[in-house]
């Protein structure tokens, strides 16, 4: 096979295929939903993940003001709805209007989950980056919640859950076929 080089600007697109998570910020009527492909665990002890998100973005704005955030995990029956959130901005829409989607009460933060979503990460913005053109936000989960039903007993069963997988809006989920 013939190798390639791409261009500076398309460098990341032969990267693996990633997770896609509805990160909820904001409180009340400045609740939002921001569709995010920069997400990943970094801590067991304590338990850490991080987000990447745009400076201009309303979220990041809403995140700094509140200091909180909640990762949601969809499934690939609420593709459409996620794909909205990725896409409109939060400063001309509601998101949560427009898609349909139902703010959950969280446990332990003051930002809404969202309950189309079948898990839930609350989170406390412990430390915040500037890398690049994102802020890396580094949340301590304060509380974990789940649908039962995608659960075998407390560890998550993908093939239940059906998680969003991605690249270049290109969307599947994992299948039970091998």
């Amino acid at each position: 096979m013939t190798k390639i080089e791409l261009p500076e600007n398309r460098r990341l697109q032969v990267g693996p295929t990633g997770s896609i998570v509805l990160v909820s910020c904001g409180e009340g009527d400045e609740a939002n939903i921001i569709t995010v492909g920069m997400y990943m665990p970094i801590s067991v002890r304590p338990p850490l993940v991080c987000i990447g998100i745009a400076p201009q973005r309303y979220s990041h704005q809403l995140i700094e003001k509140t200091g909180e955030f909640v990762v949601n995990s969809p499934s690939i029956s609420i593709e459409k709805e996620m794909h909205y959130c990725g896409v409109s901005s939060g400063r001309k829409v509601n998101k949560w209007k427009e898609t349909g989607l139902t703010q959950l009460p969280s446990l332990k933060v003051k930002i809404p989950r969202i309950k189309e979503c079948f898990g839930h990460l609350e989170c406390k913005v412990v430390k915040a980056y500037t890398v690049g053109d994102h802020t890396l936000f580094i949340g301590e989960v304060v509380a974990t919640s789940a649908d039962e039903e995608v659960m075998n007993g407390d560890t998550l069963n993908p093939m239940k859950a059906r998680p969003i997988v991605q690249k270049n809006h290109v969307y599947f989920t994992v299948t039970d076929q091998k």
